[in-house]
């Protein structure tokens, strides 16, 4: 079997800093930002390298259905702003990939803005890559709840500073 990997990026209009504290695991803030979109949150652990995250996400396409996916911190770097995810439970991972990574990277990209960079690590069951329009589809999925952080952020400006 082969891994394989793919990768996106968007701009946002939020410092690297706050927008980093805000999407970190620590933070309660996801359920808020992403009302309608993520019921909620819990960790197991103090957010560092091995703590495990259940976060539950409302399906408006299986009539709000909700769908959880639990995944370990393994690997996290405050200073560059950069964590890794293994997918545990749900997901994808029902859906024909043997394992998956997730990366999300924040840089500072001037002031007052950064950009987001995923990158996604998953090795199928069947060894073949997943369509573009698969790959499109997750990233989308997590690129679609940073920007939901990102318009919170900006109608809350006294949060996360």
């Amino acid at each position: 079997m082969v891994a394989c990997s793919f990768t996106d990026e968007c701009a946002v209009a939020v410092p690297a800093e706050r927008l980093w504290k805000a999407m970190s695991v620590k933070s309660s803030l996801l359920p808020k930002a992403c009302a309608g979109y993520i019921d909620a949150v819990e960790v197991e652990g103090d957010g560092g390298v091995g703590s495990v995250t259940t976060v539950k996400f409302i399906n408006p396409a299986v009539g709000g259905e909700v769908m959880t996916v639990k995944t370990r911190v393994v690997a996290l770097d405050d200073a560059a702003r950069v964590i890794r995810s293994e997918v545990l439970e749900g997901g994808k991972l029902s859906a024909g990939i043997k394992s998956q990574v997730n990366e999300l990277k924040v840089e500072a990209a001037g002031e007052g803005a950064s950009v987001v960079k995923i990158k996604v690590e998953y090795e199928r069951l069947d060894g073949a890559a997943l369509s573009p329009e698969h790959q499109a589809k997750m990233t989308q999925s997590m690129l679609g709840a940073v920007k939901k952080v990102e318009a919170y952020l900006a109608a809350n400006p006294d949060e996360v500073v």
